[in-house]
């Protein structure tokens, strides 16, 4: 998932807090933050789901593939985008589309709307707005979390840049190391994941 788990969290009781008593209304405010962090969550399973199924299709033609000197990041990224066509998805990651955030704004705003409908059957919440006010508002919202998200990924990746020796990104210490900046970075601005 191009978000961890505790940052669509992070986001989800973000938007509670920033959004209530402003332009909505929730009873329970940690049932809130589930409902919406699970919209969240399982929007972005979708995209997760259909790379799994690239991969499987993929995985059919490896012998052809490599027989052809056919490039895999290639035909993963054509397949990709033409199950993307054919099914209607809204490409979730920011970088292939050109926007400097993990998530694409088509993305941010395609969530925005599901998390209103969402809000609107829900009796967990009350809009006290007319639903596109609120929608904007959680664009706004959502897009100054994923920004500052943003600066915080890339001063991680820098950290790990700077070591003395080259470390591949991808392997297993590169990993570990970027959380570990990651952790560090978002802590420097007051953002505590696991609360």
């Amino acid at each position: 998932m191009l978000l961890s788990r505790e940052f669509i969290g992070y986001i989800a009781r973000e938007l509670v807090r920033r959004l209530t008593p402003k332009v909505i209304e929730v009873g329970t405010p940690q049932a809130a933050v589930e409902s919406i962090a699970k919209v969240i969550e399982d929007d972005l399973a979708v995209e997760d789901r259909l790379n799994e199924e690239v991969r499987e299709i993929l995985a059919q033609y490896s012998e052809y593939m490599r027989r052809e000197g056919v490039s895999y990041q290639e035909m993963f990224r054509k397949i990709k985008n033409m199950l993307i066509r054919e099914r209607k998805i809204i490409r979730a990651s920011g970088r292939d589309t050109g926007d400097p955030m993990k998530l694409s704004r088509d993305k941010v705003n395609d969530l925005s709307h599901k998390i209103v409908a969402m809000m609107r059957k829900s009796r967990l919440f009350r809009l006290k707005r007319d639903p596109n006010d609120v929608r904007l508002e959680i664009v706004r919202e959502m897009t100054d979390l994923l920004v500052k998200e943003e600066r915080v990924d890339r001063a991680a990746r820098e950290k790990i840049r700077s070591q003395k020796r080259e470390i591949p990104e991808g392997s297993e210490e590169w990993d570990l190391l970027h959380r570990k900046y990651y952790a560090e970075e978002l802590k420097k601005l007051g953002i505590d994941l696991s609360s």
